[in-house]
């Protein structure tokens, strides 16, 4: 089922009428911090984060109030963001789980070459797969209130790309290991680097391109810096993915009613919601870029064959890691197809 923002909006009011938690004078205010790395008109602050703390504020009759901190104004780089969420240094923290290699492994099942077929789908069965396997193993220290991936996976960079051995030499940033496996593959040279980090490694040529979907173009102005955007037909190229997550100490220390606020504006529908509206915004953000006449080329047929067969081997490789660590990863990928499979628009 598709859940728009509109239908979103009206389902948390909707619960929040059912909640009956009564006056905000039966209770102390509770003031949470929201800290992520984007700057706040950016499209997952707009569209994503500022309608999910609308929303707990409003459902709490005004007992909670949600203070939103963008661009790391709290601090830190955002690879600490998942330890200042652990630590209690935010209460609530967005981030990109590719940023902690390694930490969280059952998480790049859903990173893996073209393994997303849409956006809502495949957030649906990473909230599926986090409850059954991860909830409380890798993710055990903290309390997640929502999973999800963005749209295709594109990449950007100085010069045209259509096949994989245009990727050779090129110095390209990736936001993961599983990402940055991939651009190896392809003879590219992969630079870890946080997003935020992308409009001033482009213009001081420390990189050649980065691989984002189109929705954070404009907010990094990616579009102004290459003129050059390569996307794919059908499956993604790769995704990255989200949490939303909050510091377990301070959720269980909320009255019971708030945390049920809180619980019924999360989970497994404001996951759907999160990676569709963030996947709706490709669109102008895409448009954005044929405006200024940059140069999009759509990967297909047998350009596409290439590039299936050079990021095959990363599942073999994958698998095998997944194993050292005492974890099935054939058993995560055919279970997150089987969900994405599954999953009705």
């Amino acid at each position: 089922m598709t859940i728009s923002r509109k239908s979103f909006l009206k389902l948390v009011g909707a619960a929040a009428l059912a909640v009956g938690i009564g006056s905000a004078a039966q209770a102390q205010e509770v003031t949470l911090s929201l800290h992520q790395f984007l700057p706040a008109q950016a499209n997952v602050p707009k569209l994503v984060l500022d309608v999910w703390a609308d929303n707990v504020e409003a459902a709490s009759n005004g007992r909670i109030e949600i203070n939103r901190y963008p661009s790391m104004q709290l601090g830190g780089r955002p690879p600490e963001l998942m330890d200042q969420a652990i630590d209690g240094v935010a209460d609530i923290v967005w981030t990109v789980v590719g940023y902690t290699p390694g930490r969280y492994p059952s998480t790049e099942v859903f990173e893996l070459p073209f393994m997303m077929t849409n956006a809502r789908a495949m957030s649906s069965a990473y909230w599926q797969m986090y409850e059954k396997h991860m909830k409380d193993t890798e993710f055990k220290d903290v309390h997640i209130l929502g999973t999800w991936v963005h749209g295709p996976g594109m990449i950007h960079v100085n010069t045209e790309v259509k096949i994989p051995a245009d990727m050779e030499g090129l110095k390209i940033r990736g936001g993961s290991r599983t990402v940055n496996a991939l651009l190896a593959k392809m003879g590219a040279t992969p630079v870890g680097m946080p997003v935020p980090a992308v409009p001033e490694g482009l213009s001081k040529g420390v990189i050649d391109g980065t691989t984002i979907p189109w929705e954070v173009t404009g907010a990094l102005k990616v579009p102004e810096l290459v003129n050059n955007h390569t996307e794919f037909e059908g499956n993604a190229l790769y995704v990255l993915t989200f949490v939303l997550a909050m510091n377990k100490d301070r959720y269980e220390s909320l009255p019971a009613d708030l945390q049920k606020v809180i619980d019924e504006n999360s989970g497994l529908e404001f996951s759907v919601f999160a990676g569709g509206t963030q996947a709706d915004a490709d669109g102008p953000s895409r448009q954005a870029a044929v405006d200024r006449g940059n140069n999009i080329v759509t990967v297909s047929g047998s350009d596409l064959d290439a590039w299936r067969a050079v990021s095959q081997p990363i599942f073999a490789e994958w698998v095998a890691d997944m194993e050292s660590k005492g974890i099935d990863g054939q058993a995560l990928i055919d279970e997150a197809r089987a969900l994405m499979d599954a999953y009705e628009e």
